[in-house]
């Protein structure tokens, strides 16, 4: 997971709330590898006809590149636990989300996987959504280490997150790496349990 500091690079509006992780990424692409990768599929409905043709009144379209920050409507990325749905905003280029609020199985996906949720009041998410529907592609810049968000010429905004999540971002920590900076003292931990208890010690011939 690459760590996070700051992010600079296109916004985009999505100015929809109740956004399913079935719309970021359809049930019927989740057989494909990881390694394949999710860019292509990442609101393909939303993004194409039946026949694959772009759907020309689609935000995200009429963009020349993918944005770096897009900015959702309310409960983003609501619905089933779909943790390829954060590999799709991932792989089509998103690197952060802002929203008036997130389901929280999606945030959690998110945070694990490197994507950066950014949670706003929502007078402040419409006066967003409201400049990019007039000019659409402002330059954002996300301070991570500072918490805040610049969008445009609009004031600076800053937003909370959780010190241990924080952390997490700032060192590029996912699950595994992130217990492994205890490993010493899980080693310790296993040392002192398998002297007290060695009958429940993996047997290494089995």
């Amino acid at each position: 997971m690459k760590p996070i500091t700051t992010l600079c690079g296109a916004a985009a509006a999505l100015p929809l709330g109740n956004v399913d992780t079935d719309q970021i990424i359809p049930a019927r692409f989740m057989s494909r590898s990881r390694s394949e990768g999710y860019g292509e599929q990442c609101f393909h409905d939303l993004r194409f006809d039946g026949a694959g043709r772009p759907h020309s009144d689609f935000a995200l379209n009429a963009l020349p590149r993918p944005p770096a920050v897009l900015v959702a409507g309310d409960n983003f990325g609501c619905g089933s636990s779909r943790e390829a749905a954060v590999y799709a905003l991932l792989d089509y280029g998103v690197q952060a989300v802002v929203s008036s609020s997130f389901a929280d199985i999606f945030r959690s996906n998110a945070g694990k996987n490197g994507l950066l949720t950014i949670q706003l009041a929502e007078a402040e998410l419409s006066r967003i959504l409201a400049a990019l529907k007039a000019d659409p592609g402002k330059d954002a810049e996300v301070d991570l280490p500072a918490q805040t968000l610049r969008i445009g010429e609009m004031e600076t905004m800053t937003f909370d997150i959780d010190a241990g999540l924080k952390h997490r971002l700032l060192n590029g920590l996912d699950d595994l790496s992130a217990t492994l900076q205890n490993e010493d003292q899980i080693a310790t931990f296993e040392g002192r349990y398998f002297a007290n208890a060695p009958w429940v010690r993996p047997d290494p011939r089995s």
